[in-house]
């Protein structure tokens, strides 16, 4: 008991001091790691105040004469109309982000689970796919869109997130394989069925996953930009991408406004992760371990 004590206390004495000895180090990255996240937004949210003419005058780090100039703000929102890119973004991401969950879940269910003819075969289909980049498949995609009449309408981004995510299957897949098998037969000794089973023992013990999926998925559909300009031309089918985009012309951008819109889009996102960052680091890192 002592010696174990004694072990613990000299491990626990060299890990300070190796703490202390690479301290002005750690600390001085974490002060560049932090100076090269906040200097851009500082920088947005500056420009986002001036007006044009004061924009196009000063520096980027000149603080604006009106520290209340709110102008840009409502023109993002009436002229770029971001309460409705906001609204479709949202429909788009409850709609992709739940799909993705059940198609991704229920998928790598099957795959663990049964045996089948062909069944490496599959994996070895996901893998590819998701080796594939997306860019190259692009014509014969939109055609197929275009054939199922979804082009410019909400369904074809929903479709198009919700069918693509290879990783999502991985992900569900790796939590799957830790799961025993024992739950399973139990369930079926009690006479549930398959679908009981995913569905009242499989997907419960799946919340980790879920929660590393939503927040994977979540965070690249809302930054995507890609397929809502190509499949939702519509101005009224805006999201927050496509919206900002449109402050710029062939001859000129409304910087500041797009600064003012980039201050609205950033918004929800960092007040999201300031609630729910325990969640987020936790998700992530039990998606990193499984």
């Amino acid at each position: 008991m002592t010696t174990t004590s004694t072990s613990t206390r000299k491990t626990a004495v060299h890990k300070t001091a190796t703490i202390r000895k690479a301290g002005p180090v750690a600390y001085l990255s974490l002060v560049l790691a932090g100076l090269v996240a906040v200097v851009p937004l500082a920088v947005v949210l500056l420009a986002s105040l001036k007006d044009a003419a004061e924009f196009r005058a000063d520096g980027p780090f000149d603080p604006p004469s009106d520290w209340l100039n709110f102008d840009n703000y409502a023109t993002a929102l009436t002229d770029g109309e971001m309460g409705t890119a906001f609204l479709n973004t949202t429909i788009i991401l409850l709609f992709s982000v739940t799909g993705t969950i059940f198609i991704g879940s229920m998928t790598a269910y099957a795959v663990d689970r049964f045996r089948f003819r062909l069944r490496g075969t599959v994996l070895a289909a996901f893998l590819v796919a998701s080796l594939v980049p997306a860019v190259t498949t692009q014509v014969a995609t939109f055609q197929v869109i275009d054939v199922l009449g979804l082009h410019d309408t909400r369904a074809a981004a929903v479709l198009l997130f919700t069918g693509t995510d290879i990783v999502s299957i991985y992900i569900f897949l790796q939590f799957i394989r830790s799961i025993p098998h024992d739950l399973d037969e139990a369930a079926l000794v009690d006479g549930a069925s398959r679908w009981t089973i995913y569905w009242k023992v499989i997907l419960p013990l799946l919340k980790p996953a879920i929660a590393t999926v939503v927040i994977v998925k979540g965070i690249a559909i809302y930054n995507e930009f890609y397929i809502p300009f190509l499949y939702m031309p519509s101005r009224d089918l805006g999201v927050i991408s496509t919206s900002l985009f449109r402050f710029k012309g062939p001859f000129s951008a409304q910087w500041e406004v797009i600064s003012a819109g980039v201050v609205i889009v950033v918004l929800p996102t960092l007040v999201v992760f300031l609630l729910l960052q325990k969640l987020i680091y936790n998700g992530l890192t039990a998606g990193a371990t499984k």
